[in-house]
């Protein structure tokens, strides 16, 4: 399948337009580039560092030394332990951000209540930050096509120096640090699977579901039109001649398109499944290119790069293309009887997760999380939780959008937050395989995937991925290489992500399978051991039914609602309860793996001190079995 250059020239991923917004905000917070304008009077040569009452005034040249060779100038010397080489990457790194959006992303970070608390902490750490300077220097930084580095922004600022309050910027560094330690705990505890690796691997029956399937796989491109919400959705159809079972409908996240998950599509299509690829088009990549650039009024909405509206119109594009394909199935001449509407496997990846979880039955409700949007904490905000927060310009706060046409979700990296409130999830009741990454920072693990999954009934898959980021599961001729330059959304090579794909794939397949008479010739492709056997040292698999038992009772699993301030002092349980799991799963392995070396491999002799005879005695198994005891 042959891509459109211009379109691959843009960002194709879920969140990854709006990515730029939060790379903007991330280097705020690292070092502090505020104060531009197109000739300023005054330029910046240094920066002020304050602790307390102590100060010391650092040269723009000396980091700029810094960054380029990684020696440490003398007047440096004192912050020896701080120069690492993240810190080297950040000043020297380039910071891209499309002049397209440029003006929508000020306007989000300025007139929004999570731009607003941003600013609050940004000026916390710099005490003489002026909103006024700060819109200069992100209208400037939107607009230039040249690569900017943070030094090269500091040098633009209009005073001389500016000042940075290092006990701040430390507490929210520290806080920082701990979610990093956090993370690398929770993917010690998910890497092994003792059980998968001590089970023997199972033999597949019938087609290989992880192999092409033999069918000549067609793609139809349609415009359906909805007159009544005045909304044009592009569609891809996927079908063969062999076309049976289930139909298959993929939505895609938030800022990509119905191609997000091609590779899959094609896969499913080759092996006699119909695939309805579905673009939604007020938050796929064109709707973002397409936002006017008008300023705002102050604190007028929560989110303008994402409207409110998308949280209803996803669920009812699906519907209503649903209906579409219900007449084309009795009309069409080649696709007639391809198109089984009364039984749809759902697939979706982030806001597409959200999108098919509610068109299986998960209500929206946004009664909790207005006051969780009102105390977001700016230093571990994902873009999740910017996401999420944008429905509160829905006109309603409870809404139903279940379809029953959905008979089972396959849902990768699903934004749910709080979404559907605190038990809405309970109301799903359709066979769901939910797809979660350890390095998701986009949709994080903990608060996105792996406590909504414990809310969901059963019939229910987990795959975890170890190692994989948000975008690990998308089609490699879909994704914008420049994503890998984000630091939160880092993308991972196409050959590191090949086994994950290719895993996704054949369990994918023997998932919606399940549905057909087919279903136990494809079940034991979705085996702990089958995902174990894809596992590669970069991105280790792990498939269960239920969330590991030591995680069971993980603090960040049982709060009943996600936290308001992630403080410092919250993490330690949380770290403790990680580590403790870690060992207790290590003991348990070197226990299996002494039973079993025992069992295969019994001692020829054991030296028992018997202090009775004051002198050891050695205990020989002869090849009966019989024991035989001699005094030494």
């Amino acid at each position: 399948m042959q891509s459109n250059p211009l379109r691959l020239s843009r960002c194709r991923s879920a969140l990854g337009r709006w990515g730029g917004r939060l790379l903007i905000a991330g280097s705020l917070l690292t070092g502090g580039f505020f104060l531009s304008s197109p000739q300023p009077v005054l330029a910046a040569e240094s920066v002020t560092v304050r602790l307390g009452r102590l100060s010391q005034t650092v040269s723009l040249n000396d980091l700029e030394a810094f960054a380029a060779t990684g020696e440490v100038p003398q007047s440096l010397r004192l912050y020896r332990p701080l120069l690492n080489a993240n810190l080297r990457q950040a000043l020297g790194g380039e910071i891209t951000l499309e002049p397209e959006v440029g003006q929508v992303i000020l306007d989000e970070i300025l007139h929004t209540p999570g731009g607003a608390q941003l600013l609050d902490t940004l000026r916390a750490i710099a005490p003489n930050l002026a909103a006024t300077d700060l819109r200069i220097t992100l209208e400037q930084v939107s607009k230039s096509e040249s690569g900017l580095t943070l030094l090269s922004i500091l040098r633009a600022m209009p005073q001389d120096t500016l000042e940075i309050n290092v006990g701040t910027l430390l507490t929210l560094a520290s806080q920082f640090r701990l979610a990093q330690m956090e993370s690398k705990a929770l993917s010690r505890v998910l890497r092994k699977d003792p059980a998968a690796e001590m089970a023997e691997p199972v033999p597949l029956l019938g087609t290989d579901p992880f192999s092409t399937g033999p069918s000549e796989v067609e793609r139809w491109e349609l415009v359906l039109r909805d007159h009544n919400r005045d909304r044009s959705i592009p569609i891809d159809i996927y079908w063969s001649e062999d076309s049976h079972g289930p139909l298959v409908m993929i939505s895609h996240g938030f800022g990509a398109d119905r191609r997000f998950f091609a590779y899959l599509a094609e896969h499913l299509a080759s092996h006699g499944l119909t695939v309805v690829s579905v673009e939604h088009p007020g938050s796929n990549v064109a709707a973002l290119l397409s936002l006017p650039a008008e300023e705002l009024p102050e604190a007028a909405v929560h989110s303008r790069i994402l409207p409110a509206t998308e949280f209803l119109d996803r669920p009812r594009d699906i519907s209503f293309v649903l209906d579409r394909l219900e007449k084309i199935n009795l009309y069409s001449y080649s696709l007639r009887d391809r198109l089984n509407t009364e039984q749809v496997a759902f697939i979706g990846h982030s806001l597409g997760g959200y999108t098919g979880l509610a068109l299986a039955g998960a209500d929206l409700d946004l009664r909790s999380l207005e006051s969780y949007c009102q105390t977001l904490n700016p230093v571990n905000v994902s873009p999740a939780d910017w996401l999420q927060c944008a429905a509160l310009n829905l006109p309603v706060k409870y809404a139903n959008l279940r379809d029953d046409r959905i008979t089972q979700l396959i849902v990768a990296n699903p934004l749910t937050g709080l979404l559907f409130g605190e038990a809405g999830l309970s109301r799903v009741r359709v066979p769901t395989l939910v797809l979660a990454g350890t390095h998701d920072t986009v949709t994080p693990m903990a608060s996105q995937q792996l406590r909504p999954f414990m809310q969901l009934p059963a019939s229910k898959h987990l795959i975890t991925v170890v190692g994989g980021s948000h975008l690990s599961v998308g089609d490699p001729n879909n994704l914008n290489a420049d994503l890998g330059q984000i630091p939160f959304m880092p993308a991972l090579p196409d050959v590191t992500t090949a086994p994950l794909r290719i895993f996704l794939q054949g369990v994918s397949l023997s998932f919606v399978m399940q549905q057909t008479p087919e279903a136990d010739a494809y079940a034991p492709a979705l085996s702990p051991t089958v995902a174990h056997a894809f596992s590669t040292t970069t991105l280790s698999l792990r498939l269960s039914q239920t969330v590991p038992e030591g995680l069971a009772t993980w603090p960040r699993l049982r709060q009943s609602g996600l936290p308001r301030q992630d403080r410092l002092i919250s993490y330690l349980p949380s770290l403790l309860h990680l580590e403790a799991t870690a060992i207790q799963d290590q003991l348990q392995v070197l226990q299996r793996q002494m039973v079993a070396y025992l069992r295969h491999t019994p001692p020829s002799s054991t030296a028992v001190y018997w202090p009775f005879l004051g002198s050891p005695v050695r205990m020989q198994a002869n090849q009966s079995g019989q024991r035989s005891t001699t005094p030494q």
